[in-house]
């Protein structure tokens, strides 16, 4: 089986370069970032109408996106309706002959590096141990204020001219794991990934 994911950035790709071997070992994968969720939203139904004329019985394709402000249920069905619309069927309309699965991330990615609080002291040791039980981060899909913007907080004195978004994403990403992750919407990102080790699943 071949996947192929689209993200929003280039910051996405490189996490889920890292941490796509660890959910799925031994998967082939291809990352196509966007430039930005607006740019990727443009986009897909173009993309998605084009890969329905070819699109091969082992291929499952992966939309990964972050909610952002958005109402969560509006935009996955507005992803949902995008897929629909170029004859694919999703996970979520047909979970036993699909090859598209959409996903949210929230309220952005950066919430899930707070879901594995040990990743990013692996990567920054001198982030509090404490970090992960701190009011603001005990539940990483709904810290307050942008998770961005608390990630460039955590890590001011790592990165003193503003949070590199690509750097910091490489170097947590790679002490991710993805079985002790408190983040819901990354568990159920990997929870349907997983389906795919299932005999029979996807197309």
């Amino acid at each position: 089986m071949y996947l192929e994911f689209f993200v929003e950035d280039s910051s996405a790709e490189v996490v889920l370069n890292k941490i796509l071997p660890k959910i799925l070992p031994g998967f082939k994968f291809r990352i196509h970032p966007f430039r930005g969720k607006n740019d990727l939203l443009k986009k897909l139904p173009d993309r998605l109408h084009a890969y329905s004329k070819w699109i091969p019985n082992d291929y499952i394709l992966v939309v990964l996106i972050d909610r952002d402000s958005d109402n969560c249920h509006k935009l996955k069905e507005n992803l949902e309706r995008i897929a629909l619309n170029a004859g694919l069927n999703t996970l979520t309309s047909s979970r036993h002959q699909f090859c598209i699965i959409n996903r949210i991330a929230i309220e952005e990615i950066e919430a899930w590096y707070f879901g594995d609080v040990e990743a990013i002291r692996k990567a920054y040791p001198r982030v509090p141990k404490t970090l992960g039980k701190k009011a603001p981060y005990r539940s990483p899909d709904e810290i307050k204020g942008g998770t961005w913007e608390q990630l460039e907080r955590v890590l001011k004195k790592h990165h003193p001219g503003g949070l590199e978004k690509i750097r910091a994403a490489s170097e947590i990403s790679e002490h991710m794991d993805p079985d002790h992750n408190r983040s819901p919407s990354f568990q159920v990102f990997r929870d349907a990934l997983r389906i795919l080790l299932q005999p029979n699943s996807g197309t």
